[in-house]
């Protein structure tokens, strides 16, 4: 499968992206460059919340396939994103309870696409994703997902707190993997059901934590502290899937 390249490149090229609705993950602008374009382009970023590196030039030129940056690169989207309605709606076709799997800031896009592919294969409905301070959906991960991503929707919410609440009212409830947590095989983990995994250094933030109803710890044998992240969602999902074919 061939995946178009997701840089964008000069800032005429940004402008244009940003003024045509593009949804744009990450912008990328030269150290100190504060000109008349370029605080335009960065008004942009800031009305729809990019996450924006300030770098210096050598970051740039190894970014730029055309070498002709002028100082702004922009990483668009690979995929269009979902509503969060659209995997509910997904879920209802198939006449399953809803399975969403949550991503608290998962900032590596490798781990992004490999749990989009376990989403698929787990059969959950859809993945939600913050918009800040996490990896979107580029041409790593898609490329990372090996073709999931034409498959299992990607909804980016602003506040995924507020998402598991508005969820919550909808009949689902979540559980998020945490080393503290009760062991996932004496949890309950059937019926309409979230499951939240956190960044890959910190886990699952504090805040979004008190909104889960259980967390789940998976039992570890070895002498490292934890899992990488996208394995953590892999061994838990399909915990979900044991129990529900059960």
């Amino acid at each position: 499968m061939r995946y178009e390249e997701m840089t964008i490149e000069g800032r005429n090229a940004v402008m244009e992206a940003f003024r045509s609705g593009k949804t744009i993950d990450r912008l990328y602008v030269l150290k100190g460059c504060q000109d008349g374009p370029v605080n335009s382009i960065l008004r942009e970023a800031r009305k729809g919340n990019v996450l924006t590196d300030f770098v210096k030039k050598e970051r740039l030129d190894q970014m730029s396939k055309t070498g002709k940056h002028q100082g702004v690169i922009a990483l668009a989207a690979a995929y269009e994103y979902a509503e969060v309605e659209d995997i509910l709606k997904l879920a209802e076709e198939k006449g399953e309870p809803p399975f969403l799997i949550l991503l608290d800031n998962i900032e590596d896009p490798h781990n992004l696409g490999a749990i989009i592919r376990t989403a698929n294969l787990a059969g959950a409905h859809g993945v939600i994703i913050p918009k800040r301070r996490a990896a979107g959906l580029t041409a790593t991960v898609a490329k990372a997902s090996a073709g999931a991503l034409n498959y299992t929707p990607v909804a980016k919410v602003t506040n995924l707190g507020a998402t598991i609440e508005a969820l919550k009212e909808k009949g689902l409830w979540f559980v998020c993997a945490d080393m503290d947590g009760t062991v996932m095989y004496s949890l309950d983990l059937k019926g309409p059901i979230g499951l939240v995994i956190g960044n890959e250094g910190e886990g699952v933030s504090r805040l979004v934590k008190e909104k889960c109803d259980f967390t789940a710890a998976i039992p570890v044998k070895g002498e490292i502290d934890s899992l990488n992240a996208s394995v953590a969602a892999g061994v838990l999902a399909y915990e979900i899937v044991r129990q529900r074919m059960g």
